[in-house]
This record gives C-alpha cells, sequence and structure tokens, in this order.
C-alpha cells in the first residue's frame, strides 16, 4: 500500500506564549514535531511533507532530515488551506493526515487506523474518541443509522449539538488522493478567516462515499495548545518510558521523580533512585546504581558502574566497575577507564583516565591524558590554561600524585614518578623521580610562650 504522510506544523500557537514555533516545544527532552515524525516513520511512507508557516525556517533547521519535505504555507489559512498546498507534493494511493502538536500519537495506532481504511475500502477514515472532560474537538455528527455525516467545530457547535454528540474528531485522518479533489470544495468559515479541513468530511459524505470514524485512546490523540497541556503530555510520556524500562528489568525507586528520555537506554538489574535525570542519547549499562539528584546526559555508561548523589556527567565515556560522585562533575568529551575512582567535588574537563586510576576528592583535572594506576591527591590542580590557550597534562602509569599539586601545563609526570604533597609542578618529571617544590619549613620552639608574655607586658 503506497502510502504518503502530510504533518501540519504551520501554526502560530498563540496559547503558548512563546516567540517558538508551537511543535518546537519539547516534551521529555524532544520537540513534539519529532515525535510524530518517528511515529510514521514505521509506515516506511512513500514522501513526509511537513507544511510549516510561523517559524518555518526554525522548523527546517530543527528538522535537519533528508527524509521529509518541506512546503510553506504563506498565509495561515487553516488545516484545509494547509493541505491543498501539499497536495501537489504526494503521489498516488493514500495520504494520511496528522497534527505536529501530537506527540503522543503511535505507531501501532495508526497502522491499525490505515489497516480499517484498506479494509473497509473508505475514501475517508479518521480517528474519533471519547472524552467528556475536555473541550476544544470538533463534534462527530452521525444520523440516526451511525453514518458520519460531519464534523462541526467546537466553537460553532450549537449548545444541543454538543449535548449529544460525545464523539469528538482526533484529527487524524487517512485519504485516498481521489478524495483531496474535494479539498476545492471547501468554504472560507466567515468568522474566522480559515479553510477548515474537517469540513471535508461532511462534503464526501455528503456526495455518498465511504467514510468512517474509528475510536482510539483518548491520551494518543492529545493535542498541545497550552503549557499546562504540554506538562500533562509529558508526564504521559514519562510514565510510558519507565514502565517500559521496568518491564526490561530496570528497578525504579522512585518513578514520579524520575525523568528518562525516549532515547536513553538501560540494561538489566540497574537501580534508579529518585530526582535522577537521564537525558538524550545516553546508554546505561547492566547492573549499575545511579543514585538521587544525578544527572547523565549523552553519555555512555558501562557495566556496573556507580553514580553517586548530585553528580553531572555529560557527552562522556565511563568504564565498567567505575564509580563517580558524589557531587562529581564529568565534563564534556571525557573518557574515564574501567574501575576509576572519581570521588566528591573532582571535575573532569575533555580528560583520559586510565584504569583503576583514583581521584578521590577535591581536585580539577582538565585537558589531561592519564594512564591506569595512578593516584591524585586531594587538592590536585591541571593548570591547563593561560588566559588564551588550552595545554595538556599527560600522567603515565602508575604515577602517584601528592595533595594540593599544582601541574602546571604543558607538562609530563613519567611513568610510576611521584609528585610530593604541595609541589607546583612547571617542568617534566622523568619516570621513577621524586618531585619536590616547597619552601623550607622553619620552626620556632617556645613561640607561643614568649609571644604570650609580649602580650601581657603591654597590658
Amino acid at each position: 500500500m503506497n502510502i504518503s504522510v502530510v504533518i501540519l506544523a504551520a501554526g502560530r500557537g498563540k496559547r503558548m506564549k512563546s516567540g517558538m514555533p508551537k511543535v518546537l516545544h519539547e516534551a521529555l527532552g524532544m520537540p513534539m514535531l519529532q515525535y510524530v515524525i518517528d511515529a510514521v516513520r514505521p509506515l516506511k511512507p512513500s514522501r513526509t511533507v511537513v507544511v510549516i508557516g510561523n517559524g518555518a525556517d526554525e522548523v527546517k533547521r530543527r528538522m535537519d532530515d533528508d527524509s521529509l519535505s518541506f512546503v510553506l504555507q504563506k498565509e495561515l489559512l487553516g488545516t484545509g488551506n494547509a493541505l491543498s498546498i501539499a497536495k501537489k507534493e504526494l503521489k498516488k494511493g493514500a495520504v494520511l493526515v496528522l497534527n505536529g502538536d501530537c506527540p503522543l500519537i503511535t505507531a501501532r495506532t495508526l497502522k491499525n487506523l490505515l489497516a480499517k481504511h484498506r479494509r473497509n475500502k473508505n475514501l475517508v477514515s479518521f480517528l474519533s474518541f471519547i472524552d467528556d472532560s475536555v473541550t476544544g474537538y470538533g463534534r462527530v455528527l452521525r444520523d440516526g443509522s451511525g453514518k458520519v455525516t460531519g464534523i462541526v467545530e467546537d466553537k460553532h457547535a450549537t449548545s444541543g449539538e454538543k449535548r449529544r454528540c460525545k464523539e469528538l474528531n482526533g484529527g487524524v485522518y487517512v485519504m485516498e488522493t481521489a478524495a483531496l479533489d474535494y479539498l476545492r470544495r471547501i468554504k472560507k468559515n466567515l468568522s474566522s478567516g480559515e479553510y477548515y479541513l474537517t469540513d471535508i468530511v461532511g462534503i464526501v459524505s455528503g456526495a455518498g462515499k465511504r467514510i468512517e470514524a474509528y475510536n482510539c485512546p483518548p491520551e494518543e490523540i492529545s493535542g498541545v495548545n497550552t503549557r499546562a497541556h504540554l506538562y500533562q503530555v509529558t508526564e504521559i510520556l514519562k510514565k510510558r518510558v519507565i514502565t517500559k524500562w521496568m518491564d526490561k528489568g530496570v528497578t525504579f525507586i522512585g518513578p514520579d521523580t524520575s525523568v528518562v528520555h525516549t532515547s536513553v537506554s538501560i540494561g538489566r538489574d540497574t537501580v534508579v533512585y529518585p530526582n535522577t535525570y537521564l537525558e538524550g542519547k545516553t546508554s546505561i549499562g547492566k547492573h549499575c546504581v545511579i543514585y538521587p539528584g544525578a544527572r547523565i546526559r549523552d553519555s555512555i555508561i558501562g557495566d556496573g558502574v556507580t553514580v553517586k548523589d548530585s553528580t553531572l556527567i555529560e557527552e562522556s565515556r565511563v568504564g565498567r566497575g567505575t564509580s563517580v560522585g558524589p557531587f562529581a562533575h564529568v565534563r564534556p568529551l571525557s573518557v574515564i577507564g574501567c574501575n576509576v575512582k572519581i570521588g566528591n567535588f573532582v571535575e573532569i574537563k575533555k580528560s583520559r583516565l586510565g584504569d583503576s586510576t583514583k581521584a578521590s576528592h577535591l581536585s580539577y583535572i582538565g585537558d589531561a591524558h592519564i594512564g591506569s594506576n595512578v593516584n591524585i591527591g586531594a587538592g590536585t590542580i591541571t593548570c591547563n590554561y593561560d588566559g588564551k590557550n588550552k595545554f595538556e597534562t599527560r600522567i603515565e602509569t602508575g604515577v602517584f600524585i601528592g595533595s594540593d599539586s599544582q601541574l602546571i601545563a604543558p607538562v609530563t609526570i613519567g611513568k610510576d614518578a611521584y609528585v610530593a604533597a604541595g609541589a607546583t609542578i612547571t617542568k617534566n618529571v622523568p619516570s621513577g623521580a621524586l618531585a619536590i617544590s616547597r619552601a623550607k619549613q622553619k620552626t620556632f620552639e617556645n613561640w607561643t610562650k614568649k609571644r604570650q608574655r609580649k602580650v601581657n607586658k603591654r597590658k
């Protein structure tokens, strides 16, 4: 079955009260429009056309996808006009039309709609739902025999129609290309100045053609018109995602307070504590523990990793068996080896740490290449920036760096070398050497008593 898809994404979204195009507002870390695109992708459409208008250039930049075609609705004259503009881009066959602000729609529901449309040989099919708690959706009109006769927009429906007609239009249509010829019969609504796509239902029905509405779960076709709607949709997405991973063997201690983006993957027997954020293209391995307050974005976390409280990991890789945190910050482009210990208040930036290396507390490691089995003492700093340029620090295997050391890059600490506590290292340290940089200690005996005698004399 040849299928073309048209996604209507031109609207202003006035009620969002935003300068951003409505379809680009994010739900669980992804633009609403992207969810719709992802839902139609499994249908393998011959063409996916996105009708853009408000913020058209911004939408095209954000949806950088070669599989999409964009057409511009210069004047926002309603959904009927939008589909007319897209018509020239479509191939013969079925046309699936849906809105770009319905991120909860699923490929399964769309496949079911297409199957029923094809089986019943309808000219037009669309999704509907029953929900007395919502307003703003068109009312589906049926005659005494149950035949669909039209759709009346909610704002134009009479009080009697609202009482009688509890079936609401979901805004997702399948039309044979022959049905598109009826678009020219849609008349401009005098009060709004728009051409409503919903009017095609009454036109096709009046022409004696087969048309039917099929009920689906209300949540799937919930449109987003306000920030409150966006919040509600995001909460549903959160539950969907977390339930999916629980079904696959992941434990969530407080699922209501955890946020997991749809693009995240999590291994079996991992435990996720409350108030955690797993974002972007993050992959969490098996048997990991993610403690409260952790945020991991676009990172790869190996098996058996422990991420302790209030830790931030961004665009980095962490090897198996490693422990990070609490209160640690792993900044982008860092690679942490296996069985490494990154302790509290340690910041790592664009660095590589070899296996079994330890930086247990209060250190800054930036632009560094560190070998395996290295000990980084408390308060150590790699001084990588001279005010204009960044320089690299290299610490080879087996090195011991004493506490409160400053390593002034560019500098190399050779294999198995020692740097004494409190040292400021400005030159390379050879393998196996000990580097000390301190002022000589002076001790004044009985200094306290002498000082007290002087104080007493002043009194």
